[in-house]
């Protein structure tokens, strides 16, 4: 394949119009995520099921589907994605215990479903229980292994480029009859 040799081959206008339309991908990309977040209140409308931890309700490579509608209250027993200060990748777990205040303020406490025992040790030192600020979204659907692409993708970075790189050549090489 001569990736050049077909640049070189492309006159102002065809290659124009492949930057284009490369870019409108990516732009529509970005404007369906973004739709996403908007729709589903959750600033991660969909993650990947990283570790073992939540097995066998969830499996490593799970894509999740997620909502945070902030009116619903949060319950023992849902499944949660959240967030823990100086953590950057949230956590998938099952709220164990939830402690409601007199003025309304709802704490709860997360575990793994196949880990010992509960989170504490995971959340930000002194902190014993999640607020509603610390979650991403709550578990409403998933596909069984398909973020198991994700996963390989940050752990071979050198694949990854790979095929960003391949599929931003057909892109741009491709041409329209």
């Amino acid at each position: 394949m001569d990736v050049f040799g077909d640049l070189r081959r492309m006159n102002k206008r065809q290659l124009y119009y492949q930057v284009l339309n490369f870019a409108m991908i990516v732009s529509s990309a970005l404007m369906i995520w973004k739709g996403l977040i908007v729709v589903t209140g959750s600033e991660s409308p969909i993650v990947v099921v990283l570790s073992g931890s939540m097995e066998p309700a969830f499996h490593r490579g799970d894509l999740l589907f997620l909502t945070n509608f902030h009116e619903d209250p949060i319950r023992a027993g849902e499944i949660v994605v959240f967030k823990v200060e100086g953590r950057d990748i949230p956590i998938v777990h099952r709220v164990i215990k939830v402690h409601e205040k007199e003025n309304g303020d709802i704490k709860f406490l997360t575990k793994g479903d196949n880990n010992e025992v509960d989170d504490r040790g995971l959340y930000k030192e002194g902190q014993n229980w999640l607020e509603k600020k610390d979650v991403v979204g709550r578990a409403r659907g998933f596909l069984p292994y398909v973020g198991m692409v994700t996963i390989v993708m940050n752990d071979y970075p050198k694949f990854k480029y790979a095929v960003l790189a391949i599929m931003g050549a057909f892109v741009l090489l491709k041409r329209e009859s």
